[in-house]
């Protein structure tokens, strides 16, 4: 193809949308519309933080973007320092291989498929629960980390953070 062609192919595109048959006029990708945004994050973050409260529990609660890369992070008062990179590195483990931290940590046990994988990634990779892969109409668009509490209680409040992101997602 030489750049006459492509310009033509590029203008007969544009024609076509100018002409209404795409169901979005201007707007070329066929995306979902559902991103990781900060007022997201921030919402989602107020109702784990109410959870954990609940449960007596102080935690880090990390919201991250589909690749990984933190959206949000808040600490409750008196959470451990550790707790911070531990709920970020959750969030990038449940978006980057699309899972639980929790199944990750059947996975990843001696003599499983995974084993050793939290080697991987400049060590990154977290083999405990806690870290939950958030979805919007059937695709990951963040992950959600909390670490504070012990593996059952991280492992829990961020199950229930991932049961209310529907609703956050109604919300907003």
């Amino acid at each position: 193809m030489n750049e006459q062609d492509i310009t033509s192919a590029v203008k007969a595109v544009l024609d076509q949308m100018k002409e209404g048959s795409h169901p979005e006029k201007g707007h070329v990708c066929r995306c979902s519309g559902q991103k990781m945004t900060l007022k997201t994050a921030n919402a989602l973050i107020e109702r784990v933080k109410e959870r954990a409260s609940q449960l007596g529990v102080n935690v880090v609660i990390a919201v991250s973007d589909q690749a990984g890369r933190p959206v949000a992070v808040q600490c409750m008062d008196e959470a451990y320092i550790a707790s911070f990179d531990i709920a970020v590195n959750k969030t990038f483990t449940s978006a980057s291989l699309k899972m639980s931290t929790e199944a990750l940590s059947h996975l990843s046990q001696p003599g499983q498929p995974l084993y050793g994988i939290q080697f991987t990634n400049g060590g990154k990779i977290v083999i405990f629960g806690g870290g939950e892969p958030l979805e919007a109409e059937g695709k990951i668009i963040g992950a959600l980390g909390v670490s504070g509490g012990s593996a059952e209680e991280d492992t829990a409040i961020a199950a229930y953070g991932r049961e209310v992101f529907k609703e956050v997602l109604k919300c907003l």
